[in-house]
């Protein structure tokens, strides 16, 4: 089991919607930690979040304003840390279609500080946080995280002496996540109006807890350049507008630029590394420093049939609109009526 007791963590993009999860579930798990350090750039988000951990309750919780761009900023903050989650990206579609640039600085050349600060300092082992765009993209944004993803895959190859362990979770919609579909049409129903963008779109979905879980898991379980992806399930664009606003129009408006119809978190290709851990998939390192078979052993570990994909639009597990209600009032708004 996962000991934090008198151990660092640090969170990038802390203040973000699963920063926040992350830093709920750690303090009220592990209340002995040493210290958790919330590193963002956004001065408000930090401000309005220390409200919420005043340093006299919260005495081993630390704000650190800065930017994963900021290379001496990021070695600066990982000075006595042991664990590291990096939850910091740019994630919106359209705005790194518009902006590439500043998604590449990002996601990537951000994703190369943390693994060059991290190897610098005595962190020990560190779990980044993917998305189900980065399988087979599309759009700038799941290209930038697919170049994440490997840069940390990657990592574990030059650690050299250093015991320090680089892995990565992948899933899909964070159910109420900042800027995800269900609080878009929550608001949107004060119009009367839930603009979809296609009758057939299909997405992942999993809840803020879920994806704190898979984070713990990894940064508990993983050997070392394995991609995580849960087993989860898919929703219709068309059942989430139906369970929130039935009234409503529905007018189709289109997909946006670089938008799926379906995404997929396991490709096809993916399917020769790919094994069946029973709660999650792992994709294993093409090279990796550790034996396989003791691996296969450890997480009796079944491999999936050569061509398998996990893809939204192909699921076998289904929300249905009374589930997605129930989920809404439950994870996203509480006042929400079924």
């Amino acid at each position: 089991m996962l000991d934090l007791e008198k151990k660092s963590i640090l969170i990038t993009g802390g203040t973000g919607s699963l920063g926040k999860a992350l830093t709920n579930h750690i303090l009220n798990k592990y209340p002995t930690v040493k210290k958790l350090v919330i590193f963002s750039r956004d001065e408000q988000k930090q401000f309005q979040m220390a409200q919420e951990y005043p340093f006299q309750d919260y005495p081993q919780v630390r704000f650190f304003i800065g930017d994963i761009r900021d290379y001496d900023r990021v070695k600066r903050a990982l000075k006595g840390i042991d664990y590291v989650i990096h939850a910091a990206a740019m994630k919106h579609v359209p705005i790194a279609e518009y902006n590439p640039m500043e998604c590449v600085k990002t996601n990537i050349l951000g994703a190369e500080n943390i693994i060059n600060a991290c190897l610098e300092t005595d962190v020990q082992r560190v779990v980044a946080l993917s998305t189900d765009k980065a399988a087979a993209p599309i759009n700038l944004y799941g290209a930038t995280k697919l170049a994440s993803d490997k840069l940390f895959v990657a990592a574990n190859n030059i650690t050299g002496w250093n015991p320090i362990k680089f892995s990565v979770v992948r899933y899909g919609n964070v159910m109420g996540s900042n800027g995800s579909v269900i609080p878009f049409f929550l608001e949107k129903k004060k119009d009367g109006v839930l603009p979809i963008t296609d009758p057939s779109m299909t997405r992942f979905n999993i809840s803020l807890q879920g994806g704190v879980d898979m984070v713990m898991h990894a940064l508990e379980n993983a050997w070392g350049g394995e991609i995580f992806v849960p087993k989860i399930p898919s929703y219709k664009i068309t059942d989430v507008a139906e369970a929130i606003g039935p009234e409503c129009e529905k007018p189709v408006i289109g997909i946006r630029p670089g938008e799926k119809i379906h995404e997929e978190m396991i490709t096809s290709s993916d399917s020769y590394y790919t094994y069946d851990l029973g709660k999650y998939y792992t994709i294993l390192p093409a090279t990796h420093k550790w034996n396989k078979e003791d691996f296969i052993k450890e997480f009796n570990a079944k491999r999936v049939e050569p061509g398998f994909q996990y893809n939204s639009g192909e699921n076998d597990n289904w929300e249905s609109v009374e589930d997605l209600r129930k989920h809404i009032k439950t994870h996203v708004d509480p006042t929400f009526e079924i």
